[in-house]
């Protein structure tokens, strides 16, 4: 019986580094002479979402800068933030909602599968929830299907997880 290879496309965010890239950040923010008396803050509640408020449009875009450098640090893709509308918030501030992404929504996965399949090799790929899997007999046909993924354009990070024989 021939052997089935496999492995699963996912795209997650690790939580833990988000929280230390938040609180390195937030450290950042009070130390700064710029953000001195300043209404800014970074609320965090280990829900896939960063709330950003600040006094006005400019001091948030510099909360959003230091945000996005701490977590570039802690090797959180980018590509997993989905912003919100900057809104008005009490006391004169300005409040931005952040939304981390978490699996591969529907219609990502769709173009992910139709990526693999256009390309002729020989594997089977196949949504499962928030996720791809991919399968084959062989190996190298495997890392030619990671290589064209890779070569998609996607909005979202994605990594290739669970590598199996059946």
């Amino acid at each position: 019986m021939a052997k089935e290879n496999s492995f699963d496309i996912v795209s997650r965010v690790d939580m833990q580094e988000v929280l230390n890239a938040v609180n390195q950040a937030l450290r950042e923010i009070e130390t700064r002479f710029d953000f001195r008396g300043s209404k800014s803050r970074i609320i965090f509640e280990n829900k896939p979402e960063i709330t950003l408020i600040s006094d006005d449009d400019f001091k948030l875009r510099n909360v959003i800068d230091i945000l996005e450098s701490k977590l570039i640090k802690r090797g959180i893709n980018l590509k997993a933030l989905r912003y919100g509308k900057v809104e008005s918030a009490a006391g004169d501030t300005v409040r931005q909602v952040v939304t981390l992404v978490q699996g591969i929504e529907q219609d990502i996965a769709k173009k992910i599968v139709k990526a693999i399949k256009d390309s002729k090799v020989k594997v089977q790929a196949s949504v499962q929830g928030d996720q791809v899997r991919v399968s084959g007999k062989n190996r190298d046909d495997l890392q030619l299907a990671i290589n064209v993924v890779k070569g998609t354009e996607l909005d979202i990070p994605v990594e290739f997880t669970n590598y199996r024989t059946i």
